[in-house]
């Protein structure tokens, strides 16, 4: 009997099979599986989507994105088997095979302005190939599901729940300074996010979820932005606030180094600028809320608990640190 992956490899043309080496989730948090696939014709990288993840249909949708972008040296390209799909269904999941992008997300061991500039481009290069695709106006869509994740919070506090552990639980001490931070800053939620609900705002096609591990580098260029599962129509703020949030922290002269690079491949309005930034501030605070919830209500399990443990760590630091010029 083969194994899933091999069975998965079968459905390609032959010059795209290769010995597939399991890789785990590489360090992720999604359920995701992956293989580096060494074939005739390149490196590629075989992913198998979480059960819960994206549907058929997303997938196809974020292919014809990425497909779009394929001009861009960062952007993966996604092979299609030989019957021309590009998603696969096998075993409960949904797979694809892409090519396998150079480079290492090691921006914290080796941060610079060079690099953190080099991502705000590489970010405004892709917005800017998908700005015609599905662009409308309307209430950015990031503010909606901070709003939800606040009321999710906020209702599941009323029913009388704590965030609470087992003693043993690697995430005790962190959970705790985590709720601490929370019940301090939960209210400026709904304070920063209602005066944007009025707002209609351009949206188009935006990653949603394009951080540190997401951005490759090679020396200080940009050689890879992975994992689009998230992607959806939004407005660009919630890209900048993300990968600026994650690269930066709080620190307002480097986002406005960011910024600037960006603004210099895509225009980028007074307006959009405050919106990322209030973006990354409540963003800050839902994921608090959600990581509390995953692991002392969902009780999720986690692969690997000392990355778990990294991003705990990161959201304390940018709920105790005051956003500093």
């Amino acid at each position: 009997m083969t194994s899933p992956e091999l069975d998965v490899l079968s459905r390609f043309p032959t010059p795209l099979r290769g010995t597939p080496a399991f890789l785990g989730n590489h360090g992720g948090f999604s359920g995701a599986q992956l293989w580096r696939v060494d074939a005739r014709v390149g490196v590629f990288c075989l992913k198998a989507w979480p059960i819960a993840g994206p549907s058929t249909t997303e997938l196809v949708w974020i292919h014809h994105l990425l497909e779009k972008a394929s001009v861009l040296e960062f952007v993966p390209r996604v092979m299609v088997a030989s019957d021309g799909a590009s998603v696969l269904a096998h075993q409960d999941r949904l797979w694809e095979l892409a090519t396998w992008l150079p480079g290492r997300a090691d921006y914290t061991l080796a941060p610079s302005a060079e690099r953190l500039e080099a991502a705000c481009a590489a970010l405004a290069r892709l917005h800017q190939i998908w700005a015609a695709t599905d662009v409308k106006s309307d209430t950015c869509p990031a503010v909606v599901r901070r709003e939800d994740s606040w009321r999710r919070w906020r209702d599941l506090l009323q029913t009388g729940w704590r965030p609470t552990l087992a003693a043993r639980s690697p995430y005790v001490q962190a959970c705790e300074q985590l709720m601490q931070l929370i019940e301090q800053q939960i209210d400026d939620v709904p304070r920063i996010l209602t005066p944007w609900r009025s707002r209609p705002l351009p949206l188009q096609p935006c990653v949603c979820d394009l951080w540190h591990d997401h951005v490759l580098f090679m020396d200080a260029a940009v050689s890879g932005f992975i994992d689009f599962g998230s992607a959806k129509i939004d407005h660009v703020a919630v890209d900048l606030a993300r990968l600026l949030g994650s690269l930066v922290g709080n620190d307002a002269a480097l986002w406005d180094v960011g910024l600037n690079a960006y603004a210099r491949f895509r225009s980028l309005s007074a307006e959009e600028r405050a919106l990322a930034r209030d973006l990354d501030r409540t963003g800050t605070i839902s994921a608090a809320t959600n990581w509390l919830r995953w692991l002392a209500f969902d009780k999720r399990q986690y692969e690997r608990p000392a990355n778990v443990l990294e991003r705990l760590n990161h959201l304390i630091g940018k709920l105790r640190e005051p956003f500093t010029a």
